[in-house]
C-alpha cells in the first residue's frame, strides 16, 4: 500500500460514524473493522451512488444480502460494517473496482431515501474493552491453532503472520484471522454478528479448527490412497478417494445403497424361494467385501443375474387355430403338409392343460423356410420368439452355462435367451441344432438332453446360476439340415417333420409374394420401378441359381433391385420390367452350369440321382478299362459306403459274366477306372449302386446307355434293388434336368405319393427290384439280353 493509503487510513479510524450512511448491499462479501478490502461493483446504480459518495465524506454501510432479491430491510443481515472508501478505479469490463477500509461494527435500523441514493439509520455497535482469564485462554488457543494452520499452508504469507502476531486486542485479533482465512460467507457473518470478545475468539477457534480437521482428512485420505493406488488410474484413484470420505463422514455409499433396493425387491416382488434365498446370501456377502475387490464385481454380476432373469413371468397364450392356418398360409406359400402337421400339434397344445408335447424339428435345405416356420408359430402363439444359433458350438458350457470358479464366467445360452426375451416360456428355435459337435470340453448334445426332455427340463441345472431353472413351458422347436448327424438319443426326443425343396413354379410364387416386394423395400425402391415378368424370375432361378431353398433367389433378385436404385438416386424415372432378356442383362452370364441330361447315348456313361444337404443332384458315373491286372480304380472325392458299393457292382459283373456275355480274360488283363466328375465335391452312399453296374455293364459289352433315363437304388451281391432314402428330392432334381425315365427301387413305391403331381405327370417313374430289370431298361439291347430280362 502506497503513503497516500495509509494516511487516509489512519484518517479513517478515527472518524465518527454518521447516523445515517448510503447502502452498499453485497452478496459476496463480509468487510472486518480495521480490515483492507477490494470490491468490484457492476450494478450501474450502485455506480452512480458511489459517484456522489466520492464526493462527500466517502463513507458507507456494506451490509450482506441474504439472497438476490430487492434491497430491502428483509433482506439484508442485521450486522453490517461502515467503511470508507480509500480509492476508487475504472475496471476494463467498465465495473467500478474500490478500495474499502472497514470502521465499526453497526446495526441496521431503516431504510431511508430513494434509489440510486438508498441509506440506512444505523447505530454503531461499541467494541468490547472487557479482559478475562476466558479471554485471554481463547486468545492464546486461536494463536497457537493459527500457526498450526500456517505450519500446514505454504499459502499464508509472512506479512500476515507478522500482522497477526502484534494485534494486542482480542477482538481485533479474531477479526483479522477471520478476514483472511478462507471461511464461508455465513461463517464470516456469524462472526462479525458477535458482539463479545469472548464470543468472537471462540467462533473464530471453531472455524480454524475445522480446517485443521479437513486438512487433516485430506492428509489421511492421501496417505491411504497412496498405500493401496499407487499405480491405478485417474478415475479409480478419485473413486477411492470419494469412498473414503464417505467412510469418514458416516455417509451410506452408493453401492450399499444399490445393495438395499435390491434386497427389498427381492422381498417385495415374485421370485421363487430358492431364488430369494440364495439372492439374500449373496447379498450379505457382498455387504462384507471390499467394493474394489475382484470378488465383489464376480458376486455383483452374479446378483445381477438373479435380479434381471424372468422367473415368475410368462405370456398368455392365446390360440386360435383358424388364425394360426391364417398366419401360417401369409408366411410361406406351399409346405401344405408341414403346415397341417404344425396345426394338429397346435391342437394338441390347445387341449391339453400340461402346455407339453413333443419337440418338434425341421428338417430340410437351406433356404426352405424352417426359421421363419418356428417365427410364425410363435406369432400364432402370441408369444415371444428367441433363436439360439448352435452353429459350431462344442462346449457343453455354452448350454449349460460356466461354473462361477472360472474368469468370465456367465449362463448358457438358454439362460442369456430368457433374460433377453423377459419371460420364461418363449417359443425358443435351437437352430442348426445338427451343426453341435463335441471335443475335449465336452459334448453340448448331451447337455441338450435335459433341455429337451420334459420329464426333466423342468429343473434345468445351469451351472453359473446353481438354481434349477423351469423349462417346462419354453415351446423348443429344432431346425437341422441333415438329421443324420443328430446323435440318436437326442433324435428320439424330437419328432422330425421334413421339409421338401421347391419347384420352380413354386419358386416363382414365392418370389412374387415375398421375395420381390421385401427387396423392393429393402433398396429404397417404389413397385413402379420395377416388376418381375414370369419368365424373368423362371430365368434368374434356373439360370443363376441351384438350390432347393430360395435364399440364392433372394440374393439375385436384391442384386438386380441394387442395380435399379443405383440409377433412380442417379435422378433417372425408372420403370423396368425384368423378362428374359433383361434379366440375363442385369445378372450377366449363367453363374450357374445347368445340370442337364447327357444330348446322346453314351458306353459306359450312367446316369444317377444324388441327394445332399442342399437338395437333390443328377450326377454322371462314367467307366473306362485300360490294359492292366484287374485293378478297380476309383476317383472323384468318393466315400468308403461308395467304393463299397463300386467293389459289390464289379463282383456281381464278375459273377454273372457268362450272362452278360464278357469273356473271362477280360477282367485280368484290364484295368477298371470309375470316376464321378465334380471331383471337388464329396459324395457317398449306396443309392449308386445300380447306376454303378449300369456303367460298368455298358463299358464291358460296348452297349450305350440312354441319355434320358436317371436311376437310383442299392444293390445287392445278389442282384436285389433295395430302397434308399431322399426320392423326393432327387426325383424333383432329375425333373429340372430333363430325364424323362426315372428308374426306382420297387420297394420305395410308397414315397411316389409324395413327389408333386406336376413331377410325376412330366416324368415315368418305373418301379425295379433287380438289376437285371434294370439293365434290361437302360442298355440297348440284343434281342438275347431283352429275352433274358423278361424271363427274370
Amino acid at each position: 500500500m502506497d503513503r497516500s493509503l495509509n494516511d487516509l487510513a489512519e484518517e479513517s479510524a478515527a472518524l465518527p460514524i454518521p447516523a445515517e450512511l448510503p447502502l452498499l448491499a453485497v452478496t459476496d462479501a463480509v468487510i472486518f473493522p480495521g480490515v483492507v478490502y477490494p470490491q468490484v461493483v457492476s450494478d450501474e446504480r450502485q455506480i452512480s451512488m458511489l459517484q456522489k459518495v466520492l464526493a462527500g465524506n466517502r463513507m458507507l454501510a456494506v451490509f450482506l444480502k441474504k439472497d438476490d432479491g430487492e434491497e430491502d430491510g428483509r433482506r439484508l443481515f442485521e450486522i453490517g460494517t461502515a467503511v470508507r472508501i480509500l480509492k476508487m478505479f475504472t475496471v476494463p469490463d467498465g465495473s467500478m473496482g474500490l478500495l474499502l477500509q472497514g470502521l465499526r461494527r453497526i446495526r441496521f435500523e431503516k431504510i431511508e431515501g430513494r434509489e440510486p441514493l438508498l441509506s440506512v439509520g444505523c447505530s454503531v455497535i461499541e467494541d468490547d474493552k472487557r479482559q478475562s482469564l476466558k479471554t485471554d485462554g481463547y486468545r492464546k488457543e486461536l494463536l497457537k491453532a493459527f500457526e498450526d494452520f500456517v505450519a500446514e499452508n505454504s499459502w499464508v504469507t509472512d506479512e500476515m503472520r507478522q500482522n497477526v502476531r502484534t494485534v494486542k486486542e482480542p477482538g481485533k485479533l479474531a477479526d483479522l484471522i477471520c478476514a483472511n482465512l478462507n471461511f464461508g460467507l455465513e461463517d464470516r457473518q456469524a462472526v462479525l454478528e458477535e458482539t463479545t470478545n469472548a464470543g468472537r475468539l471462540k467462533a473464530v477457534l471453531e472455524l480454524l479448527y475445522k480446517e485443521l480437521k479437513l486438512n487433516e482428512l485430506s492428509r489421511k485420505i492421501q496417505d491411504e490412497m497412496n498405500r493401496s493406488m499407487e499405480e491405478s488410474h485417474k478415475e479409480h484413484y478419485l473413486r477411492e478417494q470419494l469412498r473414503v470420505i464417505h467412510k469418514e463422514l458416516g455417509d451410506e455409499e452408493d453401492s450399499a445403497v444399490e445393495l438395499e433396493d435390491i434386497r427389498q425387491r427381492f422381498l417385495e416382488q415374485d421370485y421363487p424361494d430358492a431364488v430369494r434365498e440364495a439372492a439374500i446370501r449373496e447379498l450379505k456377502r457382498l455387504a462384507r467385501m471390499n467394493t474394489a475387490s475382484s470378488e465383489y464385481t464376480v458376486a455383483r454380476t452374479y446378483l445381477d443375474w438373479l435380479v434381471e432373469l424372468p422367473w415368475c413371468v410368462r405370456d398368455s397364450e392365446s390360440l386360435n387355430l383358424k388364425r394360426a392356418a391364417g398366419v401360417l398360409d401369409a408366411d410361406h406359400y406351399g409346405l401344405e403338409k408341414v403346415k397341417e402337421r404344425i396345426l394338429e400339434f397346435l391342437a394338441v397344445r390347445k387341449l391339453t392343460s400340461s402346455g407339453r408335447g413333443p419337440i418338434l424339428c425341421f428338417a430340410g435345405p437351406p433356404g426352405v423356410g424352417k426359421t421363419s416356420l418356428g417365427q410364425s408359430i410363435a406369432r400364432a402363439l402370441g408369444r415371444r420368439f428367441a433363436r439360439i444359433a448352435l452353429g459350431g458350438v462344442h462346449d457343453e458350457s455354452e448350454i449349460r452355462g460356466h461354473r462361477r470358479t472360472y474368469v468370465g464366467s456367465m449362463p448358457g445360452r438358454i439362460a442369456q435367451k430368457l433374460r433377453e426375451t423377459g419371460c420364461m416360456n418363449p417359443v425358443m428355435m435351437l437352430d442348426e441344432i445338427d451343426k453341435m459337435a463335441a471335443d475335449m470340453k465336452g459334448d453340448p448334445a448331451s447337455a441338450m438332453l435335459e433341455v429337451l426332455d420334459p420329464a426333466q427340463n423342468d429343473k434345468f441345472q445351469d451351472h453359473y446360476l446353481g438354481l434349477p431353472l423351469d423349462l417346462s413351458q419354453v415351446l423348443f422347436i429344432a431346425t437341422a439340415n441333415e438329421i443324420e448327424r443328430i446323435p440318436g438319443p437326442l433324435r428320439d426326443r424330437m419328432e422330425v417333420i421334413h421339409l421338401p425343396g421347391y419347384l420352380v413354379t413354386e419358386k416363382i410364387e414365392i418370389a412374387r409374394r415375398f421375395i420381390v416386394p421385401r427387396q423392393i423395400e429393402a433398396n429404397g425402391l417404389e413397385k413402379k420401378n420395377l416388376g418381375f415378368q414370369t419368365d424373368g424370375l423362371r430365368t434368374v432361378i434356373e439360370e443363376y441359381t441351384r438350390e432347393a431353398g430360395v435364399r440364392r433367389l433372394e440374393q439375385r433378385v436384391g442384386s438386380i433391385c441394387r442395380r435399379i436404385a443405383r440409377r433412380v438416386a442417379e435422378g433417372e424415372d425408372l420403370r423396368v420390367r425384368i423378362t428374359e432378356s433383361r434379366a440375363r442383362e442385369f445378372l450377366g452370364p449363367d453363374s450357374v452350369i445347368p445340370e442337364m441330361a447327357g444330348r446322346e447315348a453314351e458306353v459306359g456313361v450312367a446316369t444317377g440321382m444324388a441327394w445332399s444337404p442342399v437338395g437333390g443332384a443328377i450326377l454322371f458315373i462314367e467307366s473306362s478299362r485300360m490294359p492292366g491286372s484287374g485293378r478297380l480304380k476309383l476317383t472323384g472325392q468318393l466315400g468308403e459306403v461308395m467304393r463299397e458299393s463300386a467293389e459289390i457292382a464289379l463282383s456281381y459283373i464278375r459273377g454273372h459274366a457268362e450272362d452278360f456275355g464278357i469273356p473271362d480274360g477280360l477282367f485280368k488283363n484290364n484295368d477298371l477306372h470309375i470316376h464321378l466328375p465334380e471331383g471337388a465335391t464329396p459324395k457317398d452312399g449306396p443309392s449308386a449302386g445300380i447306376a454303378l453296374i449300369t456303367s460298368l455293364v455298358s463299358l464291358l459289352t460296348r452297349r450305350k446307355v440312354r441319355h434320358d433315363l436317371a436311376m437310383t437304388g442299392e444293390v445287392s451281391l445278389r442282384g436285389k434293388v433295395l430302397a434308399i432314402g431322399g426320392l423326393r428330392e432327387k426325383i424333383m432334381a432329375a425333373h429340372r434336368a430333363g430325364i424323362r425315365v426315372a428308374l426306382l427301387p420297387k420297394d420305395n413305391g410308397r414315397d411316389i405319393e409324395g413327389i408333386p403331381a406336376e413331377v410325376r405327370e412330366g416324368m415315368e417313374l418305373v418301379l425295379v427290384s433287380h438289376i437285371d430289370e434294370v439293365l434290361a431298361l437302360a442298355l440297348e439291347q440284343s434281342p438275347m439280353m431283352l429275352e433274358a430280362a423278361l424271363s427274370n
